[in-house]
């Protein structure tokens, strides 16, 4: 049995201890968990997630005439927030999800701009960028994601470009093949090789931004004011909100907990 999310994170750890441009994560309070996300379907390959996003300003959804653009009718008044996830005790400011098995299946001839900035590099190089590029997106005063230039756009090519200089640097340090050599191989070989993939994953939804409607609503001209509609998020998570599970090509599903206490 392989416990991937554990392999990630003993990578993440050696990552942040090996390239000075990383220092400021701390890894001990960084929550890797995984999702599912099967192989050729649309969706991410991973994800920074930032627990320590403010509150949002006041705000308010509206419906407008298309011809004379007339505002029509609005929602309540409401804010974003940002749901609390206490691990061990302590508050956990970012977490990093990971899809699998897309995530395993990643290769650099599927990515043009992976394949030019690691020429020559073997496929498995595809995945170590992708980890690398989610810290990255850690920013140093650890109060939200990192933007480049004060841009709009995280994905610009100086930030990838730096991605790819962390990970040229990562290698250079010579660490341990040991650590990294999960990465080698796509999902059928790992469970070839191992005959299950499991990984930490939230027992429901991970945490995510929810709305919340303002207590105090402001006083408008008249309007017609329609309810909010959207479905009740959670405020906080805990280590009781966390689960092992085993995943397959085709879905994931919960592991006992005699056998949870046997993955490595």
């Amino acid at each position: 049995m392989l416990n991937y999310t554990e392999c990630l994170r003993r990578l993440i750890g050696d990552v942040v201890g090996r390239v000075p441009a990383l220092g400021h994560i701390d890894e001990s309070r960084l929550l890797v968990f995984a999702r599912l996300g099967r192989t050729g379907a649309d969706g991410s390959i991973a994800t920074c997630h930032c627990l320590t996003l403010p509150e949002s300003e006041p705000g308010y959804y509206f419906w407008q005439d298309v011809e004379t653009g007339r505002v029509l009718r609005r929602s309540v008044w409401f804010v974003a927030k940002t749901p609390a996830v206490i691990i061990g005790g302590q508050p956990v400011p970012y977490m990093l999800s990971f899809a699998l098995p897309r995530f395993c299946d990643q290769r650099l001839a599927s990515s043009p701009r992976k394949r030019v900035l690691y020429a020559g590099a073997q496929d498995w190089i595809a995945k170590l960028d992708t980890i690398v590029h989610e810290l990255y997106h850690v920013d140093p005063s650890g109060t939200g994601l990192r933007m480049m230039n004060g841009g709009c756009r995280y994905h610009s090519a100086a930030f990838l470009d730096g991605v790819a200089q962390l990970v040229r640097a990562y290698m250079v340090s010579k660490p341990d093949p040991a650590v990294y050599d999960f990465l080698r191989y796509d999902f059928n070989e790992l469970v070839a090789r191992y005959g299950t993939v499991v990984g930490t994953t939230f027992r429901t939804s991970h945490p995510q931004r929810y709305l919340e409607v303002l207590p105090n609503q402001p006083a408008e001209p008249e309007l017609d004011v329609v309810p909010l509609n959207v479905a009740p998020r959670r405020t906080q998570y805990t280590d009781a909100d966390l689960a092992l599970r085993r995943f397959s090509v085709i879905g994931c599903r919960r592991v006992p907990s005699s056998a949870a206490s046997r993955a490595a």
